[in-house]
């Protein structure tokens, strides 16, 4: 019975265009479609419930996992429909899920709104290519329309280095292998320290969380290969800080000028919900290492950088609230939207005023919800 139940959870999921799908006890399958929670129309869930869902699509050495340490992850085929991303994990004592789906069609550049001059970096021989943002912003998807366009143009040797695999990418003009963490590798750290001997072209890390992690991509990128990765940051200056930071004070000099050489290019994403209610549209900040960028990174002048991107709109270069007030005054985007994933919401609220006049009540009204954080005095 489990399975069918989950086979039909499933199906709703991929029919409703959900994200993610939540099963915890004492609620009904929960669906997030297009960054809301919704409650499906079914029984709420008992312990048992959760339980014999887990037990169904649980390979036996994550259930032994989820018994031993509390939670485990895993990706898996839903037939030719869709992957899911689970993790599943114990709380109150009872057996929780959390399911993302993948979709099974890899987005062109296009599709997903990138600057059109990634598709030149993506062709380079040898450097750095950050993704960059919170959860569940889009950057696997990012990476993987990025992977695939390597992988249809480019006649190359691909190794993707994952926790665990998202999108299957077939064999086209290049070759691709896929090592899965805990699968076919143990970490992140013993499959870069493995990969250089394998004769890649494109190296993609799933992320890079942890210094030794950081240091041999870094390294990869630096004897000629071209690195894909993601971090948890917000914006691009944020990122080199953060790279910088996680090394020991006698070795961050000697990382920024490693940055300054090898990093080139840094996409940091946002993702908001249409106005419209149907589907999301992705807000982005990019940016090219040039000349000055590198000096500046080198220099230790970090603080300049967004001040090089408005200077770089000709390389396709943009600081994240530019694109979010461009989807806002296309009418894309709600104002709130706009103002909660700014980096300086206070300018952007001045500008909106500016722009609907007389008519600031209505900003207000609108704005209630958001709390003092967003205030026009700050």
């Amino acid at each position: 019975m489990a399975t069918v139940h989950i086979d039909r959870l499933l199906d709703a999921c991929i029919k409703m265009d959900g994200s993610d799908l939540h099963l915890t006890v004492g609620r009904p399958p929960v669906l997030r479609i297009h960054g809301r929670l919704r409650s499906l129309e079914t029984k709420v869930l008992e312990p048992e419930d959760t339980n014999s869902l887990m037990k169904s699509i649980t390979p036996e050495k994550n259930q032994q996992e989820l018994q031993e340490v509390g939670g485990t992850d895993f990706g898996f085929a839903f037939g030719d429909k869709a992957r899911f991303r689970t993790s599943i994990f114990k709380q109150k004592g009872n057996v929780t899920l959390v399911l993302r789906q993948i979709p099974s069609q890899l987005m062109s550049f296009e599709q997903i709104g990138l600057p059109k001059i990634c598709a030149a970096l993506c062709r380079r021989p040898r450097g750095l290519f950050l993704v960059t943002g919170p959860t569940g912003c889009g950057k696997t998807t990012t990476l993987a329309s990025m992977i695939n366009y390597i992988n249809e143009t480019l006649d190359h040797h691909i190794v993707t280095i994952e926790h665990p695999i998202e999108y299957y990418h077939p064999h086209k003009k290049s070759i691709v292998n896929q090592r899965e963490i805990g699968v076919d590798v143990p970490t992140f750290s013993e499959a870069l320290r493995r990969v250089l001997r394998m004769d890649p072209d494109v190296i993609l890390v799933g992320e890079l969380r942890d210094l030794e992690t950081m240091e041999n991509a870094i390294r990869a990128a630096e004897t000629g290969h071209l690195v894909f990765s993601t971090v948890h940051t917000t914006g691009c200056q944020g990122t080199i800080n953060r790279i910088v930071n996680v090394f020991p004070v006698d070795q961050q000099e000697q990382i920024r000028v490693q940055l300054s050489t090898n990093l080139i290019a840094v996409l940091s994403q946002a993702l908001c919900p249409l106005k419209s209610g149907k589907g999301r549209v992705a807000a982005y900040e990019f940016m090219v290492v040039t000349p000055a960028i590198a000096n500046l990174i080198r220099e230790n002048k970090t603080y300049r950088i967004d001040s090089s991107i408005q200077t770089g709109r000709k390389l396709g270069m943009q600081l994240l609230d530019d694109h979010l007030w461009d989807l806002y005054d296309d009418d894309k985007i709600a104002l709130s939207e706009m103002l909660d994933k700014a980096r300086q919401p206070s300018a952007l609220l001045e500008k909106a005023e500016k722009k609907l006049g007389g008519r600031t009540e209505e900003i207000r009204k609108e704005l209630d919800d958001m709390g003092p954080v967003i205030g026009a005095s700050e």
